[in-house]
C-alpha cells in the first residue's frame, strides 16, 4: 500500500467498519455496490463534469506517472465533458488543504492515490455528501459513508506474468552456460515488509519458479518508497554479494535498474518501461492501468448508476498491463506470456496455487484464515482458501477485498535483514 506509515495503518484499520468483511469481490469488478449520494452530476459552467485527483507525487517518479497516464488517458476519452484538476505533490499529512480545494472547486469525483490520504478521504466525504471520494490501495470504505470507496488492482497477476518473463531470461542463461542451475538466484529489491509488498514479490518468485524450479530468491527491503541512494545500494548488494542474476523491484526510483544496467544483470521494473535508460538489461515491466476504474466512476456518476464501494480489476478488466518485452528478453518470451495470460483468464491457472508453495514445509491448511477486515492487531479473521471447479486449491488473493492481504512467508526466499 503506496506510502504507507505504520501509524496510519492503525488509524485505517480503527475506522475501517469493514473494507470487506465477508464480502466476495467479483475479479472483474466490485465488491458491493451503493447508490451515490449525488446521483447526476452537476455540470460546470462550461457544460464538464469536474473530476480532481491528488497526487504524493508528480510524473517524475513512476508511481504518480501511471496514475497520471490514466488521467491523460480519461481526458481523451471524454474530451470536453471532463475538466480534471490534479494537485501534486501533496504530502499524507497535509492532503486536508488540497481535498478541500477540489471540493470547493465544484469536483464530483475525487480520486485520491496514496495510502495514507484514506483516513481524512473518509472523513471529509462525510461532510461532503454530494461528492464521490475514490481512495487507492486502501482498506476503510463501508455503508456508512456511501460516497467513499476504495479500488486496487490485482498487481499480483501482473507480478507473476513478470516472473514468467524472468524465468525465461534464467533459463536462457542457464541453457547458454553463463550461469549453471545451481547458481539460480533471483534479487528483490523491497519498500517495506507490507501485504502488498509480499504480495508481489512472492507472485514474481513463483513465476519464475514456474519455468526454473530450483531457483531461489534474496529479498532486501529499504524502509523507503523512493530513495534513489537506497535502492541503488540495495540492488548493488544483490549483485555483488549475493550474486543474483536478475533483480526486480517494489520501490519508485531508478535505482535498482541503473545498478542493473551498470553491472549488465537483467532487471524487471516496476510501473514502466525503463528501456530508454537501461536499454541492455531491461526486460519487462507490470503495472495497474487505472483508466477503467476511473472511467467506470465517472460513468455510474453521471448516468446515475449504482457505485461500487471497494473495488478490484485484473487482467480481465485491462486493469493489469504489462509493458513491451525489453530487448534482453529471451526468445519465445511472448508466446508464453500468451499462453499463461490465457490460462489466468479461464480461471484454469492460480497464482496462489496452494500446490506450488509451501510454508515451513507444509501446504497451507484448507482453513487457514488471513487478516482480510484489518482491525488494530491485524488478527486473522477470514478464512481465505478456495477451490476452482477443476479441484485447484488456492489462496484468494484480493478476492475478499481489493487491497491485499497475502502476507505468507513460502519457502525459498530469504529475507536479509537489514544491518
Amino acid at each position: 500500500m503506496h506510502k504507507k506509515l505504520l501509524a496510519m495503518i492503525l488509524a485505517c484499520a480503527m475506522v475501517i467498519g469493514l473494507a470487506s468483511c465477508g464480502k466476495s469481490v467479483d475479479n472483474a469488478g466490485s465488491a458491493t455496490s451503493t447508490p451515490a449520494a449525488s446521483t447526476a452530476a452537476e455540470p460546470a459552467a462550461d457544460g464538464a463534469m469536474k473530476v480532481g485527483f491528488v497526487y504524493i507525487g508528480d510524473d517524475s517518479e513512476a508511481y504518480t506517472a501511471n496514475f497520471i497516464a490514466a488521467e491523460k488517458a480519461i481526458k481523451e476519452t471524454y474530451g470536453d465533458k471532463v475538466e480534471t484538476i490534479a494537485k501534486y505533490n501533496v504530502a499524507e499529512d497535509a492532503v486536508e488543504d488540497p481535498l478541500v480545494e477540489l471540493c470547493e472547486a465544484g469536483c464530483k469525483v475525487i480520486f485520491t492515490t496514496s495510502f495514507g490520504y484514506g483516513e481524512k478521504a473518509k472523513e471529509l466525504a462525510a461532510q461532503y455528501p454530494d461528492i464521490q471520494f475514490c481512495q487507492a490501495t486502501c482498506a476503510n470504505a463501508d455503508k456508512d459513508t456511501a460516497n467513499y470507496h476504495t479500488y486496487m488492482g490485482a498487481i499480483y497477476q501482473g507480478r507473476y506474468v513478470a516472473g514468467i518473463v524472468a524465468g525465461m531470461k534464467m533459463k536462457e542463461l542457464i541453457d547458454a552456460g553463463t550461469i549453471t542451475a545451481d547458481k539460480a538466484k533471483i534479487g528483490y529489491v523491497a519498500a517495506y515488509p507490507y501485504a502488498e509488498v509480499k504480495s508481489g514479490y512472492t507472485s514474481w518468485f513463483l513465476g519464475v519458479r514456474s519455468i526454473v524450479p530450483n531457483v531461489v530468491m534474496k529479498v532486501k527491503f529499504t524502509n523507503e518508497w523512493y530513495s534513489m541512494e537506497k535502492e541503488l545500494n540495495t540492488a548493488n548488494y544483490l549483485i555483488s554479494e549475493q550474486h543474483c542474476a536478475i533483480i526486480s523491484q517494489h520501490a519508485d526510483s531508478m535505482g535498482a535498474p541503473n545498478a542493473c544496467e551498470a553491472a549488465e544483470v537483467p532487471n524487471v521494473s516496476y510501473n514502466g518501461s525503463t528501456a530508454a535508460s537501461c536499454p541492455k538489461t531491461f526486460i519487462v515491466s507490470s503495472r495497474i492501468n487505472w483508466q477503467p476504474y476511473f472511467e467506470l466512476m465517472i460513468d455510474a456518476v453521471t448516468g446515475g448508476k449504482a457505485l461500487p464501494t471497494d473495488w478490484t480489476g485484473n487482467i480481465s478488466t485491462g486493469s493489469v498491463v504489462l509493458t513491451e518485452l525489453g530487448a534482453a528478453a529471451a526468445a519465445n518470451t511472448q508466446a508464453k506470456i500468451d499462453e499463461v495470460k490465457a490460462k489466468l483468464l479461464n480461471g484454469s491457472l492460480k497464482v496462489f496455487d496452494l500446490s506450488t508453495f509451501t510454508v515451513n514445509g507444509a501446504a497451507l491448511v484448507d482453513n487457514f484464515m488471513a487478516n482480510v477486515n484489518d482491525d488494530a492487531a491485524f488478527t486473522p479473521d477470514t478464512v481465505v482458501i478456495k477451490t476452482t471447479e477443476s479441484g485447484i486449491k488456492y489462496f484468494a488473493e484480493s478476492e475478499f477485498r481489493s487491497a491485499p492481504y497475502f502476507e505468507v512467508d513460502i519457502d525459498g526466499i530469504t529475507i536479509i535483514a537489514n544491518n
